[in-house]
């Protein structure tokens, strides 16, 4: 349930946190806003947050066309985390110039994809309840052992010819007072 994200914890011997699906009418707002909907993450926090994020890449793998990330997106200025994930990019399904844009690690996918102009589907396939963990609080910046349940969602990203392009688990940090402003 939360790949790709097993991936970077099994590769540690770190056990996945604790998550459970929901249905999309049980995630409390504002995190149904953010999360039930077929839209890109990126322009969705973007204007939840009122600015632009970037990426900040805290793992990486690449093999045999396949390029994996766990990362948090922050917003630019202030750096504050809205994303926590993970995601599988195929890159040979992508045009050279956003293969090369993936790579440079700043821009998020949804940024690449539409300054590239990849048509493309955004097609949820689970949303969650997760219980955070250190890995979780720190790519937040959460106190340790703060309140701990987090929301979010699977998401796969398709191409035209109906082919993965990218396949994510996506983790909001708490809605703050500020968030949204």
């Amino acid at each position: 349930m939360l790949y790709p994200l097993g991936e970077f914890y099994a590769r540690l011997g770190a056990s996945l946190p604790e998550a459970i699906r929901v249905a999309g009418e049980d995630v409390p707002q504002p995190y149904q806003r953010l999360l039930v909907h077929h839209n890109d993450m990126t322009p969705t926090l973007e204007a939840f947050h009122a600015g632009p994020v970037h990426v900040r890449v805290l793992a990486r793998q690449r093999d045999d066309g396949r390029y994996s990330r766990q990362v948090t997106l922050e917003l630019n200025g202030s750096g504050r985390p809205v994303e926590f994930g993970a995601i599988v990019i195929y890159l040979n399904r992508f045009p050279e110039a956003a293969r090369e844009d993936i790579l440079a690690e700043v821009r998020p996918l949804g940024t690449i994809l539409a300054a590239h102009r990849v048509q493309h589907t955004s097609a949820p396939s689970a949303f969650l309840r997760v219980t955070a963990d250190a890995t979780i609080e720190q790519a937040l910046g959460l106190p340790a052992g703060s309140p701990g349940t987090l929301y979010g969602r699977r998401n796969v990203i398709t191409n035209a010819a109906g082919e993965p392009l990218a396949e994510i688990l996506e983790i909001l940090p708490p809605a703050g007072e500020d968030a949204g402003r």
